[in-house]
C-alpha cells in the first residue's frame, strides 16, 4: 500500500478491452498462434523468403496455424489464416503458440534478448498467451526490472524535452503512451521530476508465486524501490 501522505502522481492505465476486442478477432482455420518477431512477419504468398509479399504482421498479431512446409533452403513456413479473406506463408519463427511445445522457452529466448520496450511488449505477450508455463515466473521478474530500467530513461529524456515545464506536462508525456498501452504503470515524482515503475509484476509474481526463487528477488527489489515523496 502506498500511504496516503505521499504526494506523488499515478499514472493510470488507461487500457480500455472494448477498444481491443473492436481491433480484430482471433482468425479461425487452425491452431493460434501470436507474431512475436515482426522483423520475420512477412506474409507471403508462396512458402520461400523471396516469396511475392502479401503483407507485413505487425507484433502481437494473432493467426491461425493450417499446416507447415520447409523450403528448399531448410527454412520452415507456416500456411496462417490473418483473417477469413487474408492468408499467405509466415516464417516459422515470427510467431509463437501456446500449444506448440517448446514456444514458451523460444519466446522467453526472444525476451531475454530484446530491450526496452520490445522486451516488455514481448513479454506482456507472453503473460497474456502462454498463461500456463513455467517460466511465467521469470518473465514477470524481468518485465518488473525492465520497467524499472524505463522509468530512469523515461525521466532523462523528460527533463531534458520539458526542463522547466509545470508539472502536467511531464504526466502528458507522450513517450509513456506505449508503455500505458503494455499495462505498464509509473509512478511521478513532483519534487524530483522522475517517473518509477509501480512494481506491479513483482507483487504479482510474489502473489501468485510466493515460493519461486523469482518471488524472492521481487520481494528484495520492492524492498529497495524508492517510492515518490
Amino acid at each position: 500500500m502506498i500511504p496516503h501522505k505521499l504526494a506523488l502522481c499515478l499514472l493510470l492505465i488507461c487500457f480500455s478491452q472494448g477498444v481491443t476486442l473492436a481491433q480484430r478477432k482471433p482468425p479461425t482455420g487452425g491452431r493460434l498462434a501470436v507474431v512475436v518477431e515482426e522483423r520475420l512477419a512477412a506474409l507471403r504468398a508462396t512458402p520461400q523468403l523471396n516469396g511475392k509479399l502479401v503483407r507485413r504482421l505487425g507484433r502481437g498479431r494473432m493467426v491461425a496455424i493450417r499446416s507447415a512446409k520447409t523450403s528448399g533452403d531448410g527454412v520452415t513456413f507456416f500456411l496462417v489464416n490473418v483473417t477469413s479473406r487474408t492468408h499467405g506463408w509466415i516464417q516459422r519463427e515470427a510467431v509463437a503458440s501456446p500449444v506448440r511445445a517448446g514456444d514458451d522457452k523460444s519466446l522467453l529466448h526472444l525476451i531475454e534478448h530484446s530491450q526496452g520496450f520490445d522486451r516488455i511488449s514481448r513479454a506482456r505477450i507472453f503473460l497474456d498467451h502462454f498463461t500456463r508455463s513455467p517460466l511465467r515466473p521469470e518473465v514477470l521478474l524481468m518485465l518488473g526490472d525492465t520497467a524499472e530500467d524505463v522509468a530512469l530513461q523515461l525521466s532523462a529524456d523528460a527533463a531534458r524535452r520539458l526542463k522547466d515545464s509545470d508539472f502536467t506536462y511531464y504526466l502528458n508525456y507522450t513517450a509513456l503512451d506505449r508503455y500505458n498501452r503494455q499495462r505498464v504503470t509509473f509512478l511521478f515524482d513532483k519534487q524530483t521530476k522522475r517517473f518509477h515503475y509501480d512494481g506491479a509484476a513483482w507483487r504479482d509474481l510474489i502473489r501468485v508465486y510466493p515460493r519461486s526463487s523469482a518471488a524472492n528477488e521481487a520481494r528484495k527489489r520492492i524492498a529497495s524501490q524508492v517510492i515518490p515523496q
